[in-house]
Order: C-alpha cells, then structure tokens, then sequence
C-alpha cells in the first residue's frame, strides 16, 4: 500500500515538474529581447551563415519550436526542425520526426498547441502537389502529417496557414492571392479571396504569407507592391466595422530592408513579430501595430472610372461615384482635382467641379483626352485614376436605305456657315469610309470619319470654332473602298466658312 502510494506522488510530482511553466529568462531559446529595430532571432543557434531560415513558430506554453528551412542545401527541399524546452534547457535544433521523408514548410501551431499546421507534400490524403496539412501532438509525440482535405486545398498548391480562433484559416494560393476558408459544422466553407486593396488585380504586386491576429483585428503579409524598400516588403492591414480591410501600410525602415522580407508571425504572447529576412530569422517588438493604426492611411482607388465617349457639339456631363476613392482615416475630407494625364490642364470647354466630382462641357472637335482625377486628404496623401474620353463625330444615319440608289456626297447646308454645317452622305453596301477636309492649297484640316459603316445615309456635324480657321473656301471629301480597299467612289465638294 505504502509503495503505491509513494508512487502516485512521484507520479504527481513528476506531472507537477512537467506542467511548471516555463522561466521566463528561458523563454524564446534564452534570447535577449528586441526592441522597436528587427534584430537576427538566435544567431548561431536558430539563424545560421550559409542557410535559408524563413519561418518560426512558438508553442502557447513557449516550451516549443519549430522553423523551416529553405534552400539547403540549394536548391534543396524545405523542411521543418525543431527544440524543446526539456529538464530546464532547451534541446539541440533537429530535423521534426514527420519531416525527415517529405518536403514541408511554414509551420504554424494551434491557438491550444495541439496541432501543428503547415504546408507539406506526400501527405495522408493529398488533394493537390502541396496541400495545407497537419499533425496532431498525442501525448509528447507529433503524428505523421495529413490533408486539411478540399476546400481548403485545391487542385493548385497552397501555402502558408495561418489559423485563427479555430474558426478560420488563412493562406496563400498558389497565384500568390490570400485567401480564407470558414471552419463551420466540422468542415471547412469554400475558400474566399479577401478584395482589394489586400490583393490586386497585378498578381505581381501581392505574394501572400497572411499572418492575421486571433481576434482577426489585423493581418500582416508580403507583398511587392510600389512604395517599398526593395524586394519584397512586410505590410500590415485593419480590420474596419463593416468587416474589410484598410489600405495596408509598410512596416517601415526598422523592419523592411533592401531584401525580402517574409513569413510574419506573431508570437503568442503578442509581444513580438518573427519573420525571414535575407536568409536569416528575425525578430521585433510589436509595439508597431498599435503605431501604425493611427497614422495616416494613404486614400486608394476602389473603383476604376469607366471609359468615357461623346460627340461633337453635345453637352457632356459625368459625375463619378463618391465610393471611387476610399480614405480609411474616415474623415470624408478627400480633395479632387482633375488634369490631363500629361500634367496639362484640360481643354477650355471641359470643366470640373471638385465638390460635386462633376465634369461638364460641350466638345467640339474630335479626338482623346486621358484624364487624371487625383484624390487628396488633409496629409497631402493621394491616390488617382486615369480614364479616357472619346469625342466622336456627331453622325447620324437616315433610316430610309431603301431610297439609296448609289454612292453619293451631298452639299454642305447651310453653305455658307458659321460655326457649324451638316455634311451628308450616302453608302450603296457596306464600307470603309474616309472623310476629311482640307484648305484650298490641299493642307489636311481634320478628319470626320474613318471607320466602316453599314449601308445608309449619314449626316456629320462639323464645328470650325476650334479649329482656328480663317473665313474663306474649304474642300470636303470622301474616299469610299471595299473589304478588300478597292476604290469604289471618290468625290469633293466646295464649302464657305464666314466668321
């Protein structure tokens, strides 16, 4: 009786020892702690020369941790490794037991430490060439990795999860969007693909790694976009109340370099972010997040302006949408200004409102005009768009073709004019037709038309007040070829401009 009961304390004490936390000068392998300035996590130890650290991982209890390793030996296989806090002291790095015979990468524990997620090959239940997978923790010993199934996993490869509240996961697709999938009934939702501005319609310009806070507050992930340091910068993104995300924001010169920088992962404790950077693991405090969220937000374009088109001599009057640019400073302060999108300003007949985002005005000659709108807030940040707009001849067509019996240019009316006159023709079939005017000398003034019409009777409205002609005797004339540009009629005809 004596000898079980001695037993059953050992068995106490020992389960004691072993749920002791762990001391906190042991914590994070022993490392002194960073400050606001990324710094190398473990060098010697963790972070090794000649090496391709890219992602870590720390248990909730902070006694273990797994990161992998990429390209090596070159090109190599990624893998996973591993240490445990054991008999207070931290074990020697090595290969995890379920990594030794397959390619895996990016791990990431459960909110509980349960669960080991990652991104793997030759996996129980593969769907794709790499799936999302994971291993369970049974006793002190990690299971052989399996499939999260379809969906999450595609077809495609898929990477880098991140799981949240065990009620989401995120990752990225192997187009380098970032995407989410419900944990719902036991089973994950087909996957969703978060909007811009997180990712753009350029793939080149967003690369995924999601790292996203338990409380889905804010994510952290890579991407190349324009205004980083070089390579592939670190980025932060809120969440807003209507469930979107902010224009996300460069973590800046303190953790971004000339380099990539990739796989941002907070720790549990939510005291510090690790991630890879020029083949070393690194490490910051996070006191960043909470900087940055009240810094100015750079408004961003939502929504594209369509392209634009009128014609000569009718009014032209467009407003575009309030929701066009998006400031999520939220102080619906943004200043508009339009020019052309070669820095001039626009044509004297074309106005623009900036209150109203209304732009108004009667053309009057032909061509293209690429129009820049440009969105400012109150700290002088911007974002624009820029959007054509095509002035086309004012033809019409006669819907009487049956009377049309040849090919045929008619006289100007009214002639003599000032500072419009209506020209008109006929087409017998089909063609390519080209209607130019020129001076008495043979100069080429403008052209009217040059495009192919159906059969019909056109009349084209012509303006002379841009055109900053004098009065006098001008030639119009068209050129009318077939499907295979054969001539089938020419003609000119005389017209008088009078100011």
């Amino acid at each position: 009786m004596k000898s079980v009961t001695v037993l059953t304390l050992l068995l106490i004490l020992l389960n004691t020892c072993l749920s002791q936390p762990i001391p906190n000068d042991s914590l994070y392998l022993a490392q002194p702690r960073p400050g606001d300035s990324a710094v190398v996590f473990a060098p010697g130890l963790i972070s090794l020369p000649g090496r391709n650290e890219v992602c870590i991982t720390f248990s909730p209890d902070g006694k273990t941790v797994f990161y992998s390793i990429e390209f090596f030996p070159s090109p190599g296989v990624p893998f996973i490794m591993h240490s445990e806090y054991k008999n207070n002291k931290w074990s020697k790095p090595d290969t995890a037991s379920f990594s030794k015979t397959r390619m895996s990468n990016e791990p990431f524990f459960s909110l509980d430490g349960s669960r080991l997620y990652m991104s793997a090959k030759q996996v129980v239940n593969q769907v794709g060439q790499v799936d999302l997978s994971r291993v369970q923790k049974i006793d002190s010993l990690w299971g052989n990795p399996v499939s999260l199934g379809s969906p999450p996993n595609t077809t495609a490869d898929q990477y880098h999860p991140c799981i949240v509240s065990d009620t989401s996961i995120y990752f990225s697709t192997s187009s380098g969007l970032i995407a989410r999938c419900q944990f719902h009934n036991g089973v994950y939702l087909p996957q969703v693909v978060l909007q811009y501005p997180i990712n753009y319609a350029n793939l080149t310009q967003t690369w995924g790694d999601p790292y996203v806070s338990p409380n889905e507050s804010y994510l952290i992930f890579k991407s190349t976009r324009a205004g980083g340091f070089g390579g592939i910068d670190l980025y932060i993104s809120y969440k807003k109340a209507n469930g979107t995300w902010t224009n996300p924001k460069n973590l800046g010169g303190k953790i971004n370099t000339q380099y990539d920088e990739t796989s941002g992962d907070v720790t549990p404790d939510g005291l510090y972010m690790t991630f890879g950077s020029n083949k070393d693991l690194k490490w910051v405090s996070t006191g960043f997040i909470e900087l940055l969220k009240h810094t100015n937000f750079i408004p961003y374009l939502k929504t594209q302006i369509p392209n634009q088109s009128d014609t000569v001599g009718k009014l032209y009057n467009y407003i575009f949408p309030d929701s066009t640019f998006i400031d999520d400073d939220g102080n619906n302060t943004l200043r508009y200004s339009a020019r052309l999108s070669n820095g001039n300003p626009l044509p004297s007949w074309l106005s623009f409102d900036s209150l109203a985002r209304k732009f108004s005005g009667t053309p009057l000659e032909t061509g293209s005009l690429n129009i820049k709108v440009t969105a400012t807030d109150t700290a002088d940040a911007s974002a624009s768009c820029t959007f054509p707009l095509n002035i086309l001849q004012n033809v019409s067509v006669n819907p009487l073709n049956e009377f049309i019996k040849d090919y045929k240019l008619y006289q100007n009316y009214p002639n003599p004019f000032n500072p419009g006159t209506v020209i008109s023709y006929s087409l017998l079939n089909n063609s390519r037709v080209v209607l130019k005017v020129y001076d008495l000398l043979g100069k080429e003034i403008a052209t009217l038309v040059n495009s192919y019409q159906k059969q019909g009777t056109y009349d084209v409205n012509l303006n002379m007040n841009k055109l900053n002609l004098s009065s006098g005797t001008y030639i119009y004339s068209i050129s009318v070829t077939d499907d295979r540009m054969r001539n089938i009629y020419r003609e000119n005809k005389i017209m008088s401009y009078i100011k």
